[in-house]
């Protein structure tokens, strides 16, 4: 099972945990296995047509989605996930 972090924005989703277990081959299961067990996060972390939201970035080992294989990126059991939603300022 994949290592997940979340952040404390929805630490209220995950009944206050920074870090949870979920299993799936790719990142795109291991989100429906995190809706699945938390109802909620999905739409947190996807738009409606099904992809990252703009603000959210997921990185695998430190890697940034996006420039692996998005919502299909591979994983395996070792792998730490890091939900970090994205600051903006001025």
């Amino acid at each position: 099972m994949a290592q997940v972090r979340i952040p404390s924005a929805l630490e209220g989703l995950t009944n206050g945990s920074k870090q949870v277990e979920a299993q799936g081959a790719t990142l795109s299961q291991v989100i429906d296995a995190l809706e699945e067990a938390y109802p909620g996060i999905k739409e947190r972390l996807l738009d409606e047509s099904g992809e990252l939201r703009r603000f959210i970035n997921i990185y695998v080992n430190e890697e940034d989605v996006r420039f692996l294989d998005g919502l299909s990126t591979g994983l395996t059991s070792d792998d730490q996930i890091s939900i970090i939603p994205a600051v903006a300022g001025g």
